[in-house]
């Protein structure tokens, strides 16, 4: 693995998992704010719990050596939180600016998913 390609996915790896464990904290803790968002996007108050469960789950499973496979489910369900978190709100017209912590850790999920380095990845 090339220089360039390991301190892309570490700089990708830490901010995704910065971003998550703080939304997933302030899900879990119900944080006003949160919950009021999470109510315009038609989304029960118990469904913060479950998200910032799995996503402190989800850091726990990504940063880990080893436990390739279960990488790779961290790595699909941020996927699909977070690809589920933009089309709630434009669903519901939200402005642009609320896409943006999404769209970010949607990239960032791509990022340290694809500069993952041999060792992260599952045999084949």
């Amino acid at each position: 693995m090339k220089k360039r390609d390991k301190i892309i996915y570490w700089i990708a790896t830490i901010w995704l998992s910065m971003g998550m464990v703080s939304s997933g904290l302030v899900q879990i803790l119900q944080i006003e704010e949160e919950r009021i968002m999470m109510q315009r996007l038609g989304y029960p108050d118990y469904f913060m719990i479950i998200l910032g469960v799995w996503k402190l789950l989800g850091v726990i499973a990504v940063l880990i050596p080893k436990a390739a496979l279960l990488k790779e489910w961290a790595y699909a369900g941020f996927f699909i939180a977070m690809s589920g978190a933009l089309v709630s709100h434009w669903a519901v017209n939200d402005p642009a600016m609320e896409s943006f912590g999404p769209s970010l850790l949607l990239v960032l999920t791509v990022l340290s998913w694809y500069f993952r380095p041999e060792s992260r990845r599952p045999k084949a």
